[in-house]
């Protein structure tokens, strides 16, 4: 069912935009594809419209995104210069969050961002069930493969650009295409009828796709390609009479491969190219707590099981979660709860 919330109207999005002078662009702890390239894309946009922003993410994004941030105003990362942060926040009068569906998502930087700063709020998301209370303006669309596609069209409604996507700059819609393209795996899931004809619209704009893949899906180092064989081949387990399989992640597997942010992007998947598994798992030791990704096929509901079991939410196919629990318990933890799921189910 599609879920489209806007509090307000979408017009008041670019005309708030547009009487704003200092504009902070915010995405989720641990940013993938999706929430860079939507900050990337908000940026390009918005410098195309003379108008100057500065982009936060609460922790440091992998490196294949690197591609996308831009070399005359970096990323800021909230952990690494919390105090500069906190004084950026603080003299906003407009802070755009992406792709997050409530302050949860931020983490630690969640106090500066709705509590120390007076700046007008907006949130622009295609997660379920956005918190919409502390933003006053609500764009949300569940119906789209990610955030970037969302954007997209948003974009187009500009007076900027009119509907001719040949007004676009090309940095904006690269980000735009590198966020549908992760967000989808690579056009594998989450897609809708309308994200194929938007991708082709990017591809006219001159979205170099195949450069954009290469940057994305194949700049990997060798010992993330060890570590995902050592994954699959020792630590890997299939349950559930072959229906789910899951993925221990520990510090240990982290030291031994040199593991750098983002070296897991993907892995999630990977359980999902075998006959009859209809979900799959990627428990990750974590500071203080295991994180969850979860991902599944047709009908399954994960979103559902992310509520119920692990602390978290999201997509129907596609959602995640925290366990507060060492890393030795959750193999027990997620067989019995996905005996507990399926027998409910």
């Amino acid at each position: 069912m599609r879920q489209v919330r806007t509090y307000k109207n979408k017009e008041q999005l670019w005309s708030l935009t547009s009487m704003s002078e200092r504009i902070v662009l915010v995405a989720h702890t641990n940013p993938d594809g999706d929430a860079v390239g939507s900050l990337s894309a908000m940026y390009h946009f918005l410098k195309q419209t003379g108008k100057h922003a500065v982009m936060m993410v609460p922790n440091a994004f992998p490196g294949f995104l690197s591609c996308l941030d831009p070399a005359d105003n970096p990323v800021r990362i909230y952990r690494e210069g919390p105090q500069e942060c906190d004084r950026i926040l603080a003299g906003a009068d407009l802070i755009i969050c992406m792709d997050m569906s409530g302050p949860s998502r931020i983490d630690e930087m969640s106090d500066a961002v709705f509590k120390g700063s007076s700046a007008k709020r907006i949130l622009i998301d295609h997660h379920l069930n956005p918190v919409a209370d502390p933003f006053d303006i609500v764009i949300s669309d569940t119906e789209v493969s990610s955030t970037c596609e969302l954007l997209l069209s948003l974009i187009l409604e500009s007076e900027a650009i009119e509907g001719d996507i040949n007004r676009l700059n090309l940095d904006c819609a690269t980000s735009i295409a590198a966020g549908i393209l992760t967000d989808t795996n690579n056009f594998a899931n989450s897609i809708f009828p309308a994200t194929l004809e938007r991708a082709s619209m990017l591809l006219k704009r001159g979205v170099d796709r195949d450069a954009l893949y290469d940057s994305i899906f194949c700049s990997y180092s060798a010992s993330r390609m060890k570590l995902m064989g050592h994954l699959l081949s020792e630590k890997m387990a299939i349950i559930q009479h072959g229906k789910v399989a899951f993925i221990t992640l520990d510090n240990d597997d982290k030291d031994r491969y040199s593991y750098c942010t983002g070296d897991s992007e993907g892995f999630v998947n990977l359980p999902l190219k075998i006959r009859g598994v209809q979900m799959s798992a990627l428990l990750t030791e974590d500071d203080g707590f295991v994180k969850v990704s979860l991902r599944s096929k047709g009908s399954l509901d994960v979103n559902l099981f992310a509520r119920q079991y692990c602390n978290g939410g999201g997509h129907r196919n596609a959602s995640g979660g925290r366990l507060y629990m060492d890393i030795s318990e959750t193999a027990a933890y997620f067989t019995a709860s996905i005996e507990d799921y399926f027998k409910k189910a």
